[in-house]
Order: structure tokens, then C-alpha cells, then sequence
């Protein structure tokens, strides 16, 4: 859908004189019209979601073949502890593309031309956090169904399983503001995936999410993975999924997403506003 189209679309929509203030339901609205934008755009360039298509076959098989037997004693029963890991590095590494779409667009001048549209200034950032959904979904049905070909079984309830995959995207849209602000400061998008690498990496491989003991761990590094918001994803979605204690994992995760969106939406808003 082009930006003309959305025009159009927002006209139809009753869009047609800027408001003097506009609510958060309109907002929501804009916003979603943008994310559909978003979405379609993947019908005609489907290559955008490659990142996202071989990125958990090819951990799943290189931690699993490189790490099973030393770690579990074999790679059938690393795999029940290392999937649901990866749903929490991969809700992560997902985040990154984000803000490298974000700073290309804003070097195509699209968000000048949102900016010409009487629409919530949010809206166009809105729009690209829901509409990256797809990128989210796509991670998650790529790395749950190789996963199964190689052996991964649920061993919870449905309602549980349902459960982790909704924590884990909660999480995930958290981290897409934050992902978002990196792609308003940096100033190409060749450099939105260098730093993208400086906070993820840490986060991701510091954490249990391949090694769910941390008691091996140097008491520093063990330190970090205890109060890693990954870790506690990580040990929320493996306590869902293959069973065991859930402790308080879910609400740490809460409370990490709740302070990284308090923290980097207002400064993401601050930084569009100032960068377009």
C-alpha cells in the first residue's frame, strides 16, 4: 500500500481535518491503518522476511549440534530446554529489522510525507511497531515447526502454551520501541544494525537462554543473567511450554516491558519528532 493509498484511505476514514487534539483511541486507529501499510508491503517484497526465515533454523541446528551433548547429554533433551529459549532470543533478534526499515523510510522521505497527513504524530511509529508483527509471527512458526521436525514436543496445556507466545510478543513489542529508537538517532541504516548488535548480543547471550543453569556461570556473568529480562522470559517460556515452576519469571517480564516501553516510547515520539 503506498503512502498516496494511505492518504486516501485516511480521508475515507474521516481524516480530513486535523483535530486539535487527538485521542488515544484515534491514535490507535491511525496507527493501525499504518500497520496494515506496513504488512502489505511484505505481499511485494516478501525477501524483507528472509532475515527472519533462516535466522532460527540456522541457531536451532548450530547450538543444538554444537552445544546438546555437552550441555544436556544429548540433543533430544537439550532440545526441550533450548527452543524455548530461543523464543526469547529470537523475539530479540527479530526487533532489529525495525529500525533499519524505520531510518531507510525516513531517508526515502515517507514520514515527510506522514507528516502531511492529518493524523496522531505517533501514528506512523505505531503503525511500524504492529505492523512488524508479521516479523514476530514468522520467527516463532519457523522455529516452533523445525523445531518439532527435529523432536520438540509441548509438554503443558494449550492454555499455557498460548500463554508464552503471548509473553514473549508482549516482550518483543517492548524491545520494537526501543529498536524504533535506535533507528531515529542513528544517523544511516547500516549503522542501525551495528548498534542494534551493541544491546543485543549482551542481553541475548548473557542470559539462560542456552544455558538454563547459571550456577556454572562466573559469579559476575551469573549476576547479570539473574536480572537479565531475557532470562526470566527465557525460564517464563520454558516453564509454560515443557513444564516446571513458573516463580515470579512472568512478572519480571511484565514489569522489564512495562519499564522499557515508559522509557524508550516517549524518548522514540521525542526523536521522530525531532528527525522528521
Amino acid at each position: 500500500m503506498s503512502v498516496d493509498m494511505v492518504a486516501t484511505a485516511a480521508a475515507g476514514a474521516g481524516w480530513d481535518e486535523p483535530p486539535r487534539r487527538i485521542g488515544p483511541r484515534r491514535t490507535l486507529r491511525h496507527g493501525l491503518t499504518l500497520a496494515w501499510r506496513n504488512v502489505a508491503q511484505l505481499r511485494h517484497s516478501p525477501e524483507k522476511l528472509l532475515d527472519v526465515t533462516l535466522m532460527p533454523i540456522v541457531f536451532l541446528l548450530l547450538f543444538l549440534y554444537v552445544f546438546g551433548g555437552a550441555v544436556a547429554g544429548s540433543t533430544d533433551a537439550y532440545l526441550q530446554k533450548l527452543l524455548p529459549g530461543l523464543v526469547a532470543q529470537m523475539a530479540m533478534f527479530a526487533t532489529m529489522g525495525l529500525g533499519t526499515a524505520l531510518n531507510e523510510d525516513i531517508h526515502r522521505g515517507v514520514f515527510d510525507r506522514f507528516r502531511s497527513l492529518p493524523i496522531a504524530r505517533s501514528a506512523p511509529l505505531v503503525g511500524a511497531v504492529l505492523g512488524d508483527t508479521a516479523r514476530f509471527v514468522m520467527v516463532m512458526v519457523m522455529l516452533v515447526g523445525f523445531g518439532s521436525l527435529l523432536g520438540f514436543r509441548f509438554h503443558t496445556d494449550p492454555l499455557s502454551v498460548v500463554a508464552a507466545f503471548a509473553l514473549a510478543y508482549v516482550f518483543y513489542l517492548a524491545v520494537s520501541w526501543f529498536s524504533a529508537l535506535v533507528g531515529m538517532l542513528a544517523p544511516s541504516p547500516d549503522t542501525v544494525q551495528g548498534l542494534s548488535f551493541i544491546w543485543v548480543m549482551p542481553l541475548t547471550f548473557g542470559s539462560s537462554v542456552l544455558m538454563p543453569d547459571t550456577s556454572t556461570m562466573p559469579g559476575w556473568l551469573r549476576a547479570w543473567a539473574d536480572v537479565n529480562p531475557v532470562t526470566h522470559l527465557a525460564e517464563a517460556v520454558r516453564a509454560l511450554t515443557v513444564g516446571g515452576p513458573v516463580g515470579n519469571h512472568v512478572w519480571f517480564t511484565l514489569a522489564w516491558a512495562a519499564g522499557i516501553v515508559a522509557v524508550a516510547f516517549p524518548l522514540a515520539i521525542r526523536a521522530y519528532n525531532r528527525r522528521v
